[in-house]
């Protein structure tokens, strides 16, 4: 059968299938190219028709996840409706179940696979430009300026990855905690950068 998908142009597939499943079952270093062809039921020389080594399998899994990614979360912003803030709190409830679902794909685009991981970085960047837009619009909605835009949006998915990480290693008690810390937490990254626009003293001075 691994012959026949090679020759029927489905090995490359395949093998990336088999990649998401390994992670998902070990962890991003918790398998081989080898165990990868075995899997998939094809000599350990197979996979070098399409892939330099396991890094390069790892790097396409990531590519693929990150359109998957971008989709999901475009579909959950929905064009901002009905207002930004309850679009921005969608695509934070979509972000953690696409890591809760897909933890090998999560586990990939995230981890780190070295320099072959190069090609997955243009869909990584697509998805940060699409969190810029979201506080764009977030800022516009308040009236604020949106100068600082980017900021937010890095702060955003460093504070949904956080989450999401801490949510894979059973750090919460299920699905609602984490949608509620992740929720509470962009809240107040939104309100502070709200009193930055708008030059309120913070609380806390900033370091």
């Amino acid at each position: 059968m691994g012959r026949r998908s090679y020759h029927h142009g489905r090995l490359r597939e395949a093998l990336i299938a088999a990649a998401r499943a390994l992670i998902s079952e070990r962890g991003l270093a918790g398998f081989t190219l080898a165990e990868a062809a075995k899997r998939v039921g094809v000599t350990g020389a197979a996979p070098y028709r399409h892939f330099a080594d396991r890094d390069a399998l790892v790097a396409a899994l990531a590519q693929d996840g990150f359109s998957h990614f971008n989709q999901l979360l475009g579909r959950a912003w929905d064009g901002g409706k009905p207002d930004p803030v309850a679009a921005l709190r969608r695509r934070g409830e979509a972000y953690l179940a696409f890591a809760r679902d897909e933890p090998g794909l999560y586990r990939a685009m995230f981890g780190d696979a070295g320099p072959s991981r190069r090609p997955a970085d243009g869909a990584a960047r697509a998805a940060f430009d699409e969190q810029v837009r979201a506080c764009v619009d977030v800022l516009r909605f308040f009236h604020a300026p949106e100068r600082d835009a980017e900021t937010l949006a890095m702060q955003i998915w460093a504070m949904s990855h956080g989450v999401a990480d801490l949510m894979l290693s059973g750090h919460f008690e299920g699905p609602e905690q984490a949608n509620k810390i992740l929720d509470s937490g962009v809240a107040a990254l939104v309100e502070g950068a709200m009193r930055k626009a708008l030059g309120i003293a913070s609380v806390i001075p900033a370091g």
